[in-house]
């Protein structure tokens, strides 16, 4: 296992880049900005200012993709992205979600109703403070509604130019497959770690199809530093096209995931983690 000198600072340029769609170049090492809300992902942050340094800062370590959802607050981490960081700089992809629900902290609930994904998505614009969003990911499957029915109105969004491109969040390989027969699917979240791989024939799909795979709750495999540190290289090995999305409310914790990008472990550490 190697990394850079500890004098040199932490870059995500250092995790290699890979392209969303045909024209969306981001390093492989991205920002989750769930963490910057309350409790429950419920409600304001204890500390806003802290949450904006948290940001600004990430795009100083060489960040330039940031995930977010309207229901993360709801609306909260979104109108902190705009506060921190808007008007954006050139070259900073910023994707968001829609299609959950929230009742209050720590409840998530399911609604992928055309009307609904075209409200959540203005809701997004208007916080985000965009024209158009980059890359709009249906959050999750909703069972009472026909995908057809979900991803139909995300390729009208697309259409009007509020959307640049779509991408899938929570699915199985089947539904993937699904909803590449609907529209152009260019990426896909799904839950993915050391601990919690069950999302492996999904991205073997994302892997054919050259297809970004976001993995959520990408440190299942320890909270200490050097564990986290391990758990992203490790993701950043498994797979050319993985986007880990580590994030923090902390600019130390911040720092100290960003600086896995430079972690190489050996064929050793590899198949002690397989």
């Amino acid at each position: 296992m190697t990394q850079s000198s500890p004098a040199t600072a932490p870059s995500a340029a250092a995790s290699g880049s890979l392209t969303i769609g045909t024209d969306l170049a981001v390093h492989r090492l991205g920002f989750g900005a769930m963490r910057l809300t309350g409790t429950g992902v419920w409600g304001a942050p204890a500390d806003r200012a802290a949450a904006i340094r948290v940001l600004r800062r990430a795009l100083e370590l060489g960040v330039n993709f940031i995930d977010t959802a309207d229901s993360y607050g709801p609306g909260v981490s979104e109108e902190i992205i705009a506060e921190a960081l808007h008007p954006y700089p050139p070259g900073l992809v910023i994707a968001t979600k829609g299609g959950l629900t929230r009742a209050g902290p720590g409840h998530w609930g399911r609604d992928g109703h055309p009307a609904y994904l075209r409200a959540a998505c203005e809701g997004s614009l208007k916080r985000l403070r965009v024209a158009r969003i980059d890359l709009y990911q249906l959050h999750a499957v909703d069972p009472r509604v026909p995908l057809e029915d979900s991803l139909g109105e995300l390729a009208r969004l697309r259409t009007a130019g509020k959307i640049r491109h779509i991408g899938v969040s929570n699915v199985s390989a089947q539904e993937l497959a699904r909803a590449q027969r609907l529209v152009s699917v260019v990426s896909v979240q799904n839950r993915y770690n050391l601990a919690d791989r069950d999302s492996e024939d999904v991205l073997k799909s994302c892997e054919r199809a050259k297809i970004a795979f976001i993995p959520w709750f990408p440190l299942g495999a320890g909270r200490d530093a050097a564990n986290a540190q391990r758990a992203i290289a490790w993701l950043l090995a498994r797979s050319p096209v993985m986007l880990p999305i580590p994030g923090t409310s902390s600019v130390a914790h911040l720092e100290e995931n960003v600086a896995a990008a430079s972690l190489r472990l050996s064929k050793q550490d590899l198949q002690a983690m397989t």
